[in-house]
């Protein structure tokens, strides 16, 4: 089940890389990410953006190697994504950006429940 889980949390990040990378590439898709207050990101939001890709396959890594039973600080760090997705919820919910709003808060709540079932069962 905890594999299942990574597998989808993974699934998940990859959508929301390829967002993120158009956001990085200068593509007009801002209103998704950074609070959607541009359209087109500006520089330091667009780095923003390519520097979330590296930290959601890590992301991604970390759910998987817990799921396939690995420990150590893997237990630690799957819990602290737990909680970085759930603030992440509030955090999106609260956007100024509908899209923001509809798009990235269901992303993180599944990112959530999933790193739960991976912190609880794996």
């Amino acid at each position: 089940m905890s594999l299942a889980a990574a597998v989808l949390a993974t699934f998940v990040l990859a959508a929301i890389s390829v967002v993120q990378i158009a956001a990085a590439t200068g593509r007009p898709v801002g209103r998704f990410v950074w609070g959607g207050q541009h359209e087109v990101l500006p520089r330091g939001l667009r780095i923003g953006s390519a520097l979330s890709v590296v930290l959601y396959a890590a992301m991604a890594a970390a759910l998987i190697s817990r799921a396939a039973g690995r420990e150590g600080a893997l237990v630690a760090v799957v819990w602290v994504l737990v909680g970085c997705f759930t603030l992440g919820i509030a955090m999106n919910a609260a956007s100024r950006s509908r899209s923001e709003r509809a798009v990235m808060t269901p992303a993180c709540a599944m990112l959530a429940g999933c790193s739960l079932l991976v912190a609880l069962s794996a």
